[in-house]
């Protein structure tokens, strides 16, 4: 079964580059942002390692853990982290589980649960469909989920903007439009009533529609 926004993401104990990770213990009330590799030493992959690694303040700023995840054996990762400091600049700094068993793919569903066998024999087309970015709450709530084709490179700026989106609506009563940017205007929540936001919004806002009111971002 395919996980959906809002269910709790599955609990689960696997290796890591930094030992072995219990996840809902691991998370501890952080955001998450859990990310998957269907093989080490992949080119497209070895980018987007590098790319999480010069970001890593930029997600401690938002209080987010990152967790990166590949379907081969702990001993490719280390080899893999000095050939992604090697070329990209910066090795990661933050675990990436070794889950060479694909048990967290299954769990995740970003595998069948039929596949087997030694994790070496199998290439990263096999492993194609594990490209997921899910981003997790405190409350262990899957929030979105990305999913890419091994060709495209993931766009951490969007990533980070996503999160910046999910923590403002959950601080305020608002969505972000098309294209927001932090600093943009925000859309009042239909949940909240003209007098309720004349109230909670001391900026005012501007009613473009009945359904569609917006104000400064809180």
């Amino acid at each position: 079964m395919a996980l959906n926004i809002n269910e709790i993401a599955p609990d689960f104990t696997q290796d890591s580059t930094q030992g072995p990770i219990h996840f809902h213990d691991w998370a501890a009330g952080a955001w998450v942002v859990l990310f998957s590799h269907p093989k080490d030493f992949t080119p497209v992959c070895t980018t987007e390692l590098g790319a999480v690694a010069r970001f890593s303040q930029r997600f401690a700023e938002r209080g987010v853990k990152v967790l990166g995840l590949s379907v081969d054996p702990l001993d490719d990762h280390a080899r893999w982290a000095a050939d992604i400091a090697e070329t990209q600049g910066a090795a990661p700094d933050f675990p990436i589980l070794a889950d060479a068993d694909a048990k967290v793919a299954k769990l995740y569903d970003m595998l069948p649960a039929t596949i087997s066998g030694d994790p070496a024999r199998r290439t990263p087309a096999d492993n194609q469909t594990v490209r997921n970015v899910f981003i997790i709450d405190p409350q262990m709530r899957i929030r979105l989920v990305l999913i890419y084709p091994m060709a495209v490179g993931r766009n951490f700026d969007e990533i980070l903007r996503a999160i910046d989106a999910l923590q403002l609506s959950d601080s305020h009563k608002v969505a972000t439009p098309a294209d927001w940017r932090p600093g943009d205007d925000v859309i009042i929540q239909n949940s909240v009533s003209d007098e309720e936001a004349g109230k909670m919004f001391p900026k005012g806002f501007v009613a473009k529609k009945s359904y569609m009111r917006m104000t400064p971002q809180p």
